[in-house]
């Protein structure tokens, strides 16, 4: 057995015995899926349980990670990058900065899944800094307690962007900016005069995204249909869940020991999964294994 098999092997024999043991140590399981018809980078802050931050996905492909409670932190996706071998480039949307691994948040517009981690979850997607995708957060094998539904949006807002706050690459919309961003406005910002939930009500842009993704914060004092709570429940981060509806594409995603396949009736047996997830988990790997 060489170097990188060796390290193949003990990645993922350390992946299977964290997550066998995630119950009794309250770790969640992330499992982040590329729907899209294009290679996104996902940017995740802070990274140190996700891969360091960033990596690529091409579509339909999936990567799975664990977080303890106590991880509080964001994921959003990258379009349009271009990185070399080591990790330096840049992004059409979602830059942070110019590396592959994330150490800071993403350059606006960029549509955001946010998590806090506890013995109750806390977890929303926002629009509060616009939208360059769509992102959806389901929580799946969850205990009681919370309100325990889908985050998130699955529709385009760049096909009904305003012009006003479009950004275009190649005669191309490729994110939707915040109307906050484009005027600098109190009353799109929520600040001064407007900085309280009873003087900060929708505005016209706010609503046209509320419309388009009805669970998701659309401003920042969109709280009561926008936030979500969870108790012990691992997540599916997905973006443009809603392609998947448009074409034949199977993606494997795991979780608590069970590996759970698009266009599956059910959950397969231990026996089952094993196969598939090494595999899965080999193509996921192998990219970072090269010399």
């Amino acid at each position: 057995m060489d170097h990188r098999h060796g390290k193949l092997l003990l990645r993922l024999l350390t992946f299977l015995f964290l997550s066998g043991a995630r119950r009794t140590e309250g770790a969640r399981v992330f499992t982040v899926v590329n729907y899209c018809k294009t290679t996104i980078w996902p940017g995740i802050t802070p990274g140190e349980y996700f891969d360091g931050g960033g990596f690529a996905l091409k579509p339909g492909e999936s990567a799975v990670f664990i977080a303890p409670v106590g991880w509080i932190g964001r994921i959003w996706g990258r379009t349009g990058c271009k990185f070399d071998s080591d990790g330096t480039g840049s992004c059409q949307t979602g830059a942070c900065g110019s590396a592959l691994k994330c150490v800071a948040s993403g350059q606006t517009p960029a549509t955001l899944a946010e998590f806090t981690l506890a013995s109750l979850d806390f977890f929303d997607v926002s629009l509060v800094d616009g939208f360059n995708l769509p992102v959806t957060v389901t929580p799946v094998n969850a205990q009681d307690g919370g309100n325990c539904s889908a985050a998130g949006c699955d529709g385009d807002l760049r096909e009904s962007c305003p012009a006003e706050l479009a950004v275009k690459a190649d005669s191309q919309t490729v994110a939707c900016r915040s109307a906050c961003d484009v005027f600098n406005a109190d009353q799109y910002c929520c600040r001064g005069a407007f900085g309280l939930p009873d003087s900060c009500q929708p505005t016209t842009y706010s609503k046209l995204f509320k419309k388009a993704c009805p669970a998701a914060y659309s401003y920042a004092y969109d709280d009561p249909t926008s936030i979500f709570t969870c108790t012990g429940a691992d997540y599916t981060v997905s973006f443009c869940s809603k392609s998947i509806q448009k074409r034949k594409q199977r993606v494997c995603t795991y979780h608590i020991n069970k590996l759970i396949c698009s266009g599956s009736p059910g959950r397969s047996s231990p026996g089952k999964w094993l196969l598939p997830l090494l595999l899965c988990s080999a193509s996921l790997l192998w990219p970072s294994l090269k010399p």
